[in-house]
């Protein structure tokens, strides 16, 4: 696992680290990604939330008390409460406190059953974990899935965020979703933020939360150090 910081603006410290999956020698997650077939899915998905929150602990995130976010694959998961008890059992061997868990998920993997990712959220809300929905603005689904559920977080796809200081358009988008997603109680992460500009833009719309280059790339096996002071 790779881990980049989800950065609060206004606190000037990491909310959250997201665990990215690698290769064992770093390889990106597309490479890895392409080995999941429908035989492994499930394995994999069990074996990247144990990965995740054993080396969230060997490289120290609980003393920053931050969280820690996890994607996982909806399509592997046949029961909510049966595939959640090795990650229950990891969490509680390495002393993870497991209301500090948030599990994302893309809308960029198909849903071919909507109504079962539904279950899967509110089971893991019940259950006192974080969700987020992953690369919101892209994909298979994008409104729809959101009128379906509410998850507790949204992260816009970085592609919205692209050049956001100088694309009216994409600040009228994303200042209504923004609005929203206020409405319905559902806190907007942005992701993929690479300039200072990019930033101001967002935090003048009212985003708090900030993932992206600008502030730290992905460090493999440990928690990065941040590019730019977070205090400003």
């Amino acid at each position: 696992m790779a881990f980049q910081p989800i950065v609060d603006v206004i606190e000037g410290r990491p909310f959250a680290y997201e665990a990215l999956v690698r290769g064992s020698k770093g390889e990106g997650a597309q490479s890895v990604l392409a080995q999941v077939s429908n035989e492994n899915r499930y394995a994999f998905d069990q074996q990247c939330r144990v990965k995740a929150i054993e080396m969230a602990v060997s490289v120290g995130l609980i003393d920053t008390g931050a969280r820690l976010s996890i994607n996982f694959l909806p399509n592997a998961v046949y029961s909510p409460l049966a595939c959640i008890q090795l990650t229950l059992k990891t969490a509680s061997a390495v002393r993870f406190p497991t209301d500090r868990l948030i599990f994302e998920f893309t809308e960029n993997e198909s849903m071919s059953d909507p109504i079962h990712v539904a279950n899967i959220i509110a089971a893991y809300q019940k259950m006192g974990f974080g969700t987020a929905l992953d690369d919101f603005g892209a994909g298979h689904a994008g409104l729809n899935l959101l009128a379906r559920f509410q998850p507790d977080m949204i992260k816009l796809d970085m592609e919205l965020v692209r050049g956001l200081d100088g694309s009216l358009p994409r600040r009228v988008i994303i200042d209504a979703i923004v609005k929203m997603c206020t409405a319905l109680d559902v806190t907007v992460i942005a992701e993929g933020v690479e300039t200072a500009g990019e930033l101001e833009a967002l935090r003048s719309i009212g985003v708090r939360y900030i993932q992206g280059f600008y502030f730290a790339k992905p460090s493999f096996g440990a928690l990065p150090l941040t590019g730019h002071a977070l205090f400003r």
